[in-house]
């Protein structure tokens, strides 16, 4: 049985990985997992030493703030890895952590599995030869990454957007009941960590009352991880302007915008799972003062929305900052709500992205190169 260590400090990589380890199961190939990582990875058989929910934080201060504790984690696996001497680690996304453990781990003389590309595109190309040095194979998610790479020495395969057939597939299953009160529907999607929400709600709530106020056929649906409700909730009291036609599920993000007329969405994952379901959507996005200006310092792209980097222009609006001021985001908003030719162009731009991002989820192609990759030490 093959000793593999894995680490996923986030929930998409918790989920993403365990897609993997249930290829795997289904071609009856045997491994250990160990590391990092959460519900879904213990679900498959993974022994966890830390859950991804001690290690999801947003920001560089509050990354500092808990400086002591992933520093302790990160010893910790590195203990483990002596005791244990795992054939090979299996490292999705994460690259604070994961970047760092990688360099360690190839000194050690551990092969190093790398899926979900950090986006050294959008921060700094100059670690690209560094990450050369420390991955002996990295997995990308999106077409343009693999040419990013050419003239380092490092094997890289495109495998193709976990979410495309998944999102396809979901498209076509029978809508749920949503609490939904009104004709035209809206979702507010704030993040999922108490950060962004903090920063990020309290706007996209001002700016659903102004819309409400001047059209009375729409409604609102926030969708939330369970965990986040009391947060949401809070907000919602103290807010001086929000919405009457509002309700507040757990989870369920997805079913939201795929019935949704148009979305706000905060920056991240869920901005592509919003192009891929056909919702027309507005990016938003607020952080502190202090990390948005060590940020813009760092992101070489014009865009942060995944859709636009992957499209080479903006077939989302992006609202961020100082530019995510209620009225502007509903004069945003406004033409995505009906049949307008604003709403159909990015409507067909979002068919687009979906044929660019290839032929749908990548599990078992990732599957076959973990084997690929340890069958060499049996």
């Amino acid at each position: 049985m093959k000793n593999i260590l894995i680490i996923a400090g986030e929930d998409s990589g918790d989920m993403h990985a365990a897609d993997v380890i249930c290829a795997l199961k289904k071609k009856q190939l045997e491994y250990h997992f160990w590391g990092i990582g959460g519900e879904k990875l213990r679900a498959e058989g993974v022994e966890t030493l830390h859950d991804t929910r001690e290690m999801d934080v947003l920001g560089f201060a509050e990354v500092f703030a808990k400086y002591s504790f992933f520093k302790g984690v990160f010893d910790e696996v590195l203990r483990e890895v002596e005791t244990r001497k795992p054939e090979a680690v299996f490292l999705i996304d994460y690259p604070g952590f994961n970047l760092r453990l990688a360099k360690k781990l190839k000194k050690r003389g551990v092969k190093v599995l790398y899926y979900v590309c950090p986006q050294v595109w959008a921060w700094n190309r100059g670690r690209i030869p560094k990450m050369a040095k420390i991955i002996d194979r990295l997995m990308v998610i999106f077409p343009f990454e693999v040419d990013v790479f050419k003239g380092v020495d490092l094997r890289v395969d495109f495998v193709g957007h976990p979410m495309v057939d998944e999102l396809r597939t979901f498209r076509e299953t029978e809508a749920n009941p949503l609490p939904w009160s009104a004709e035209k529907k809206i979702a507010l999607l704030p993040g999922s960590r108490k950060q962004e929400i903090s920063y990020i709600l309290p706007t996209l709530l001002e700016a659903a009352y102004l819309l409400e106020q001047s059209r009375p056929d729409v409604s609102f649906i926030i969708p939330v991880p369970e965990h986040r409700i009391d947060r949401v909730e809070e907000i919602l009291q103290r807010a001086k302007k929000a919405p009457c036609k509002l309700s507040i599920v757990a989870g369920k993000s997805r079913e939201v915008l795929k019935q949704a007329s148009a979305a706000f969405v905060a920056s991240g994952t869920a901005t592509l799972e919003a192009a891929l379901l056909g919702c027309p959507t507005v990016l938003v996005y607020r952080t502190s003062a202090f990390n948005y200006a060590i940020g813009r310092t760092l992101i070489r792209i014009p865009w942060l929305g995944i859709a636009n980097v992957i499209s080479g222009k903006e077939i989302m609006p992006e609202r961020v900052q100082r530019e995510m001021k209620p009225i502007q985001l509903v004069a945003t908003i406004d033409p995505l709500i009906h049949d307008t030719p604003i709403r159909a162009k990015m409507l067909e731009n979002f068919q687009g992205l979906e044929k660019e991002l290839g032929r749908g989820s990548p599990a078992g192609r990732i599957a076959e190169i973990l084997h690929d990759e340890t069958s060499g030490d049996e």
